[in-house]
């Protein structure tokens, strides 16, 4: 296997890892509802990251700990929207929604004329997902706009997690952030979920999801960027609605129409697009 090949089979591995886990918790929502499931996922996570990367043996300056905690908290409301949309539409179209946050941060900083077309493809593929289109099963509008709230989160957990590890450690800050995540989402899970129905047969499921949707695949990625430019990294991650679409089929029987497939792919043109425009 050449040196190319091997990091670009770990990414893909990774966005299957994360979309696997998020088909595995979507199933387990009727037995412990969305936020309860986001705060076993993120607890889960945050004890794994500190146990590997041990940042009390890191001093931080104090002006980080702010940038942390706005990282953290950016973070939580990322998982928590993500899973409540999850609970109200399809996993690939809430994916390819949420991708839109990470997208417009691309789109925004860019000044090349190119860019205006992925934007275009983008505005054309979140449309077509909305229910205002002559759809047979038009799609929830709460979960339309949850997704979305997802992807605005994700677009401000780049932005703080990038202030946050300008000039600290990033195995500190990536786990601290992970536990104020989790210091975040943890009330929702307990006021607005079931939390009778929390089982200890719940329990090693909710840390398999963890692994799958945060641990294993960030040390892949994590691999993987040492080995190929960032540029190509961004065109592969593009795919990743696709994955989930793939992953919700295989795993929820969920079943997408021409228009939502069309949607899906829009939005893939787009994120890689501006990936490959980005210098």
């Amino acid at each position: 296997m050449s040196f190319i090949s091997f990091p670009i089979l770990m990414i893909l591995m990774a966005m299957i890892s994360i979309q696997w886990g998020a088909s595995f918790a979507k199933e387990l929502f009727l037995v412990v509802g969305p936020a309860a499931m986001s705060g076993l996922r993120l607890i889960f996570a945050a004890a794994i990251l500190l146990v590997i990367w041990r940042p009390w043996r890191t001093p931080l300056q104090k002006s980080s700990y702010r940038k942390i905690v706005l990282y953290g908290a950016s973070l939580g409301a990322m998982n928590l929207l993500f899973y409540l949309s999850l609970d109200r539409i399809p996993l690939g179209i809430a994916v390819a929604l949420e991708f839109t946050g990470p997208l417009s941060i691309s789109l925004l900083q860019s000044r090349k004329p190119l860019d205006f077309l992925w934007a275009i493809l983008a505005t054309a593929g979140i449309y077509l997902i909305l229910p205002v289109t002559d759809q047979v099963t038009p799609l929830d509008i709460i979960g339309i706009l949850l997704a979305l709230g997802a992807g605005a989160c994700w677009a401000l957990y780049i932005y703080f997690g990038r202030t946050a590890g300008q000039s600290e450690n990033l195995g500190a800050v990536t786990s601290l952030g992970m536990m104020v995540a989790a210091l975040v989402v943890l009330p929702f899970a307990f006021f607005y979920s079931d939390t009778s129905t929390v089982s200890l047969k719940i329990i090693p499921m909710a840390f398999l999801i963890a692994v799958l949707s945060s641990a294993l695949p960030y040390s892949l990625e994590m691999v993987a960027l040492r080995k190929i430019p960032t540029k190509t990294f961004g065109i592969l991650m593009s795919l990743e609605p696709a994955t989930a679409a793939l992953m919700g089929y295989l795993n929820l029987k969920e079943v997408l129409n021409i228009t939502q497939i069309i949607a899906i792919t829009c939005v893939i043109m787009a994120s890689a697009g501006a990936a490959w425009s980005d210098d």
